[in-house]
């Protein structure tokens, strides 16, 4: 009797001693003193795959079916399954669930590029509030966005997933959105950290990059999203970075983005297994996605063997149970799997009409709201509203232009329904061809119907005017290729923009074009012949909607470019270094002669991407960086500097000068003082979205500036180098229009040490 109270009261205090060590915010110590090697393990590697033979009752999560990955639980501790779901254009889970009557549709918003275009950090915020309210209400913990790597390349298959050509641009965007969707009490994962700027090979491709170009372009705008927003999580790229995988670099996960930029949440594998897993937990990659019990099996095996420190894993652990901690999964929020989907298709619907871009109008826009309009162009009736891949939501509908020029009012294809009726067949049987659109990492086929001149002028007469719309898409694993079709348009495009307008403009009628793109294509060769031209992006489900309120002035159109269009795809910096041919490499292994662009890409433009190089050489484009029209006019007076203590603030006054109301997007280039290093011949420091401007009324725009911004990173002394001397601040309506100008002057030289890291190694043989 006495041995068998015995055991029951060591048995209790057993209980009582698990209870205690319950994760909390004020035991973490505790719990990973007491975490078992296996446990330990176990958390550093996502759930995609159960545990064969484990002690611990953990396995794949059901939770939110269609998520992208999991964490594991440890029940024992309290820690509880957390959920990843992608990604940048809105959540991506299953929307159906068999046995289940219910719908989980999420909100497609507008992708990345057309964020970006807004040039509006208010307006990022509030979409991805909006974002993050879903995020939470269907039980995800991380979403695994933004993406925002540098548009490197017009070509690159993911662009319309990321921001900018423009770090500073891409930063802010970045942040903003991390501080929206965070705001929700769920976290962001900001991707791809580093380097993937192509799709091609990127599991294997070795970016070839200076420390400078590292510095100033490719790492800048993830500091600043760090430095503002702190994501809870970074996600490391797939891609090899100057010899090394990124996921297993230490200098870049810990060095810089931890030591240098004050990074305090986890870091992410994306989503692979490659054999350097423990290389991976040195480095500071904390989480291997999506996981897999080799994984785990590799970490225990390398502790016993003396090959990895206890000290390492126990670090990245620490971090995980901090991370657990700030999740909706911790606190077991009880998600409602009813977030408010309408409400959210009208914020696309503003969002998406902020975001387009009015790049030609010949005084044919907006519309009457009385036209017979004639439509044009497969994206006409079937809509693009964001890319393929990871970058894809499942969305409930999608409204085309069709459906949004009838509902402001227009009359289309009256008395044509014919028309209407070829189009839809011919999407019909295009997605049949494609299997709807293709497998995950196929882009969709771009395909456009041949319409007949004879076709053309039976139904001119009935119609006022002609809107044709140029449809695009990307996505994930392939990049795009310079061939018609893609970047250029077909024959059987040109030919019907050449055929309507040879029509519509013989008969005193006008024709628009509307480009339904994800990324730059080809302008140049053709932008003289429709009367206007309206850059739609792919800005979300309600996209038809968005290019009718623009189209018939509901919404004045404010949106700027976020990166330049070239007059020829070889016009840009990067061509040469670019795989323009070559597609679908993706996870391919080098052959035994590394291939150049697949295997290995060099980044010989350096710090000259995008306008920094147009600017700097004077190549002309088709459309510069930050260019955007208005259906009003906008003055800019009153430019003032000046100085602060770590910079200067930068006001200037504008005024709408026109008929109707509308908002400017004022850019703050600012070229540097002569001598010292090589700099491009104006780069971009600041930018302010004015608000809704009625006519004759003015605002006075304020745009902060530190001397640390305007530094450029000297590889000899690896530091951020501000030079004394005259700096010419401009404020600019585009790089190439420059409204009003002033002077700011550095008395004294100022300098950042950093570490001198990520240094490149040996070119590979060519």
């Amino acid at each position: 009797m006495k041995k068998t109270l015995l055991f029951a009261a060591a048995m209790t205090a057993s209980l009582v001693s698990v209870a205690q060590t319950r994760l909390t915010k004020d035991n973490i110590d505790q719990v990973i003193a007491s975490m078992t090697l296996e446990e330990k393990a176990t958390l550093l590697v996502g759930g995609s795959q159960p545990l064969p033979d484990s002690s611990i009752p953990t396995a794949t999560s059901a939770k939110v079916p269609g998520a992208a990955g999991n964490t594991r639980a440890i029940p024992r501790f309290g820690i509880p399954v957390t959920v990843l779901s992608d990604g940048p254009a809105g959540v991506r889970i299953q929307p159906t669930r068999q046995g289940d009557s219910n719908t989980y549709y999420c909100t497609a918003f507008p992708v990345g590029t057309s964020m970006a275009s807004s040039w509006d950090l208010d307006l990022m915020e509030r979409v991805t509030v909006a974002m993050g309210q879903e995020v939470l209400e269907y039980g995800v913990d991380v979403l695994l966005a933004p993406g925002m790597n540098i548009h490197r390349s017009p070509l690159c298959g993911r662009n319309f997933e990321y921001f900018s050509e423009d770090p500073l641009l891409s930063g802010k965007m970045a942040a903003a959105y991390t501080k929206g969707i965070q705001s929700n009490g769920v976290g962001v994962s900001i991707k791809h950290f580093m380097a993937n700027n192509q799709e091609t090979n990127r599991n294997e491709d070795d970016a070839q990059i200076s420390q400078r170009a590292l510095r100033e372009i490719y790492l800048k705008n993830f500091e600043i999203a760090v430095k503002e927003a702190q994501p809870w999580t970074v996600m490391s790229s797939y891609n090899k970075m100057n010899g090394k995988y990124t996921q297993q670099n230490r200098e870049l996960l810990t060095t810089v983005l931890r030591d240098e930029w004050g990074f305090n949440g986890i870091v992410m594998t994306d989503w692979g297994n490659k054999a350097g897993t423990i290389i991976a937990v040195e480095a500071g990659n904390d989480l291997m996605c999506p996981g897999s019990p080799s994984e785990i099996q590799r970490i225990m095996d390398a502790v016993k063997n003396g090959t990895l420190s206890m000290e390492y894993v126990d670090t990245n652990v620490r971090r995980m149970l901090e991370y657990v901690l700030k999740t909706p999964a911790y606190a077991n929020y009880k998600y409602s799997n009813k977030p408010d989907l309408k409400a959210h298709a009208a914020l696309v619907r503003e969002a998406g009409a902020e975001c387009i871009v009015l790049l030609k109008n010949d005084g044919v826009l907006p519309l009457k709201g009385d036209e017979n309009i004639a439509l044009y162009g497969l994206g006409s009736y079937d809509f693009i509203a964001g890319g393929t891949g990871s970058g894809d939501v499942n969305k409930e509908y999608i409204r085309n232009i069709e459906d949004g020029l009838k509902g402001n009012g227009f009359k289309v294809n009256a008395n044509i329904a014919d028309l209407y009726t070829k189009y839809n067949s011919y999407a019909k049987a295009l997605q049949a061809a494609t299997g709807n659109g293709g497998s995950w990492f196929s882009r969709a086929l771009v395909s456009e119907m041949e319409v007949p001149e004879s076709v053309v002028a039976r139904e001119l007469p009935n119609s006022d005017i002609a809107v044709i719309t140029i449809r695009r898409n990307s996505g994930e694993g392939a990049d795009r290729t310079s061939a018609q079709g893609d970047f250029n348009l077909t024959a059987v495009e040109r030919n019907l923009l050449e055929c309507a307008c040879d029509s519509y403009h013989a008969a005193g009628k006008k024709v628009v074009v509307v480009l339904n793109v994800g990324g730059v294509v080809e302008t140049a060769s053709w932008k003289n012949l429709p009367d206007a031209v309206v850059l739609a992006w792919q800005p979300g489900m309600e996209g038809g909607a968005s290019v009718a309120d623009v189209l018939c002035g509901k919404v004045n159109p404010s949106g700027k470019l976020p990166m330049s269009f070239p007059v020829s795809f070889f016009d840009t910096p990067s061509a040469v270094n670019f795989p323009y041919k070559v597609e679908n490499n993706n996870n391919r292994r080098g052959p035994a002669v590394p291939r150049k662009n697949v295997d290995y890409t060099e980044y010989q433009e350096g710090i000259y991407v995008g306008y920094r190089y147009y600017e700097t050489e004077g190549v002309e484009v088709s459309y510069p960086f930050g260019y955007g029209l208005s259906y009003t006019t906008f003055s800019y007076t009153k430019p003032v500097v000046k100085a602060t203590a770590d910079g200067f603030v930068a006001t200037v006054t504008v005024t709408n000068t026109g008929k109707v109301a509308g908002k400017e997007a004022v850019q703050l280039y600012v070229s540097a003082p002569a001598g010292g290093l090589d700099k491009p011949a104006t780069e971009l420091k600041g930018f302010a979205k004015t608000k809704l401007l009625a006519p004759g009324e003015s605002q006075v725009v304020t745009i902060a500036v530190d001397n640390y911004t305007l530094a450029s990173f000297n590889e000899a002394n690896s530091a951020w180098e501000a030079a004394a001397g005259t700096y010419k601040v401009n404020f600019a309506a585009s790089v190439k229009d420059v409204r009003a100008s002033a002077e700011y002057k550095l008395k004294a030289a100022k300098n950042w040490k950093v570490n001198n890291v990520l240094k490149p190694e040996v070119a590979l043989a060519k």
